[in-house]
C-alpha cells in the first residue's frame, strides 16, 4: 500500500509548496492511487492463477491459485476496483481537465496487462520500468496537476524517488520468485538479470532517491528530513546484500515498504515547507 499512498503525499507536497494544495482533490487522487494498487493486486491474483504461474508460490498465498476464490470472483473485484477508480478520477477531471481521462484509461490498462492478456509485459522484464512511471511520475505529477492545474519542474523531479522506491519494491518481490518464475517461464527483469545483478540494482533503486534529495535541498531545504529513512534502510539494505533468498525475502519486503513510507512522508513535509 505504501506504493499508492506516497506517490499522493509527495504529489500534495508539490502542491502545498507551491500554496495550491487542496485536501478533497488530494483525497479524491489518494482514492484513485488506492483501488488502482487494490485492483491490480487482484488482477495479477487471478491472471497469475489462471496461467499456473503461482502453482509453487514462494511469497504469501493468493486466492485463485489456493482456491480460496473462484478465478471469476478475483477478477470481479479488480473490475470493482477499477470502477472505483475512474469514478474518482472522472471527477477529479471534471474539476480540472478531461485530457486526464485517457491518462486514467491507460492507467487502467497497464494495471491489467501487467500480467493480464496474451502478451504481459510483467512476463517480459518490462514491469519496473511501467511501475516507474505509473507509481512515480504519473502519480506523483497527476496529484500535484490535479491541486495546481499545472505541471511544474519540481513535481516531475519529485516523482523520481516515488518512482525508484516503488521499482524496489517490485525488484525484490521478484527476486525472492526467481526460481519459481523462471520455472513457470515469467521472465521478470530479476529473471533477465540473474540473481546477483538484480540484488545490485535493489540496492541502487533504495539509494538512488537520496541522491535526488540531495539536488533539491538549495529550493527546499527540509527535504533533509528524508535523512530519518535512512536508519530504515539498512536492515533490507543488508538482507538483500548478505544473500537473503526465498521465504527470507517477505520480511525485506515489508522492511522495504516501511522505508518507502517513511522517506514519502518526511519528503512531502520538506517539499511542502517553501523557505
Amino acid at each position: 500500500m505504501p506504493a499508492a499512498v506516497v506517490p499522493v503525499l509527495i504529489g500534495s507536497g508539490v502542491a502545498e509548496g507551491y500554496g495550491k494544495f487542496s485536501w478533497w482533490r488530494a483525497l479524491l487522487a489518494l482514492l484513485v492511487a488506492l483501488a488502482l494498487q487494490v485492483g491490480v493486486n487482484y488482477a495479477n491474483d487471478y491472471s497469475d492463477g489462471i496461467r499456473g504461474t503461482d502453482e509453487k508460490r514462494v511469497g504469501p498465498v493468493r486466492l485463485v491459485a489456493s482456491g480460496l476464490a473462484p478465478a471469476s470472483q478475483v477478477r470481479a473485484a479488480a473490475f470493482a476496483c477499477f470502477a472505483v477508480a475512474g469514478v474518482a478520477g472522472l471527477v477529479l477531471a471534471a474539476v480540472t481537465s478531461w485530457w486526464l481521462v485517457p491518462v486514467g484509461l491507460v492507467c487502467v490498462a497497464a494495471a491489467w496487462f501487467y500480467t493480464g492478456g496474451p502478451h504481459p509485459y510483467g512476463y517480459a522484464g518490462l514491469g519496473e520500468v511501467f511501475v516507474f512511471l505509473f507509481f512515480g511520475v504519473v502519480a506523483v505529477t497527476g496529484t500535484a496537476y490535479v491541486q495546481m492545474d499545472s505541471v511544474s519542474w519540481l513535481g516531475l523531479v519529485a516523482s523520481i524517488p516515488a518512482g525508484l522506491l516503488a521499482c524496489a519494491l517490485l525488484m525484490v518481490n521478484n527476486l525472492r520468485d526467481i526460481r519459481t518464475d523462471t520455472q513457470a517461464g515469467k521472465r521478470t527483469l530479476a529473471v533477465r538479470l540473474g540473481d546477483a545483478r538484480s540484488r545490485i540494482a535493489y540496492q541502487g533503486a533504495m539509494v538512488a532517491p537520496f541522491v535526488v534529495v540531495v539536488g533539491l535541498i538549495f529550493w527546499r531545504p527540509l527535504v533533509v528530513l528524508t535523512a530519518v529513512a535512512c536508519v530504515l534502510i539498512r536492515p533490507p539494505y543488508q538482507a538483500v546484500r548478505s544473500g537473503a533468498s526465498g521465504p527470507a525475502l517477505i520480511r525485506t519486503l515489508g522492511q522495504t515498504g516501511r522505508v518507502q513510507l517513511v522517506f514519502g512522508i518526511a519528503f512531502a513535509i520538506g517539499l511542502a515547507v517553501h523557505s
